[in-house]
């Protein structure tokens, strides 16, 4: 099972009236099965948050105009194939693309589509496309979002969102001149643990919210390697990434529930252990870290410590968020930490409201990275419908994102604090 598989959220079938503790983990893996802990550790909840199940209000799907739809096409037949599009009912897959006939053929297959084109390039010139979704490889992800919107499209992309400060500067210009919708698909921002942190930040419940740490633990095993890093015998743009160019899992907790800025970082980077593809001069970005370990201040004088881990045992992608009135722990499967909220304004949830009823009914599936594909998917139609600004759009994106290329910039000079420039809309 591949962490993508194993960091699905299930409900738990069992609610629980006792601490993970009171269980040896193989004795409680063996009862309960690895699945159900990893989602549903929300059922096991310290002693002060027991009792009668209270399960607050989840929100209801608001419908859309059922006469709008938005004709996309899809580009990217390895993680683009895994979103609902075609489930959505404002929204008609046009055409799909992928420079690998097996992966266009997966595309029109999920999809249902029967149109086809071998680039990018050529699927953008299509005009009976409204919106493109670009899951293609991340070096390539400004330089393909730019074509897009400058081709009059609106333009979901995987993350992060670019690789230079340049990129990012062009990737603002050009939404802003266009007024195209833009998107990135943050997987951390529509995660149910962050939904419900989201939602209780708002609400005032964390008083002030003054230090988080966020993380994101990605074992590069052999078997990874050969399936990720290698196509056709030569390395693709996997090969000795920076782990601080994809900061964005771990940002996201952050500004995806504060909409704070981080403004300075100081970074400490590692190769633990030494490993294939990692070291200065051994890959095509010269980077010689497979491990990011930053601290950073935000625009409101908190503090974030931040972690992008692509070796060791650990893995998934989690955050903490300490408060002046509450405090909430997201689950860990690894660790076996269970779901808690903390402190004298925390809720006594016994498990999370079910989110997907935000949703239109036939997408309420389960999905990967934590239920996010279908709030991802569900989140860009309908901001193209209702003529709004998605979520996550160009500045949310660039927030989450740039933090760590100057992350890296800080670890490559032996953790020196610099600071991060903003993307941010300029006040006139």
């Amino acid at each position: 099972m591949d962490i993508k598989e194993m960091d699905k959220v299930t409900p738990m079938r069992e609610k629980s009236s006792c601490l993970l503790d009171s269980y040896s983990r193989r004795a409680f893996l063996g009862k309960a099965g690895a699945g159900a802990f990893l989602a549903g550790a929300s059922g096991l909840l310290s002693p002060d948050l027991l009792g009668a199940d209270v399960v607050p209000d989840p929100g209801t799907y608001q419908p859309l105009d059922l006469a709008k739809k938005v004709r996309i096409g899809v580009v990217g037949g390895g993680f683009g194939a895994s979103f609902q599009w075609h489930l959505h009912p404002n929204c008609i897959v046009q055409a799909v693309s992928d420079l690998r006939t097996d992966r266009r053929n997966k595309l029109m297959k999920v999809y249902k589509c029967d149109r086809s084109y071998e680039s990018l390039e050529k699927l953008v010139l299509d005009e009976e496309i409204d919106a493109v979704a670009v899951f293609t490889g991340v070096p390539d992800h400004a330089r393909h979002c730019i074509a897009v919107m400058n081709t009059g499209k609106h333009v979901i992309c995987a993350v992060a969102a670019c690789f230079t400060l340049d990129e990012a500067e062009q990737l603002r210009e050009v939404k802003e001149r266009t007024g195209l919708k833009y998107m990135m698909a943050e997987t951390s921002y529509y995660r149910l643990y962050t939904i419900a942190a989201r939602d209780l930040y708002n609400q005032g419940a964390f008083g002030e919210l003054f230090y988080s740490e966020v993380e994101y633990y990605h074992p590069v095993d052999e078997a990874f390697r050969r399936r990720y890093w290698y196509y056709n015998g030569k390395p693709t743009w996997r090969y000795g990434y920076p782990p601080m160019h994809y900061p964005t899992h771990s940002t996201g907790f952050l500004v995806g529930v504060t909409k704070e800025r981080l403004t300075e970082v100081s970074c400490l980077g590692l190769c633990a252990p030494e490993m294939e593809g990692y070291g200065t001069g051994r890959n095509q970005y010269d980077n010689p870290f497979n491990t990011g370990v930053a601290l950073m201040k935000t625009d409101r004088g908190h503090i974030c410590r931040c972690n992008k881990v692509n070796a060791g045992t650990n893995a998934g992608e989690r955050a903490q968020w300490f408060g002046t009135k509450m405090s909430f722990f997201m689950p860990s499967y690894v660790s076996g930490q269970p779901f808690r909220m903390h402190g004298p304004q925390a809720p006594k949830w016994t498990k999370l409201p079910d989110y997907l009823q935000r949703l239109p009914k036939p997408m309420r599936v389960k999905t990967g990275h934590g239920n996010s594909h279908t709030f991802l998917t569900h989140e860009f139609i309908a901001a193209i419908v209702e003529d709004r600004e998605p979520a996550i759009d160009i500045y949310e994106s660039l927030a989450m994102t740039v933090p760590g290329i100057i992350a890296h910039q800080s670890a490559l000079k032996g953790g020196e604090q610099l600071p991060v420039p903003s993307f941010d809309r300029a006040m006139s």
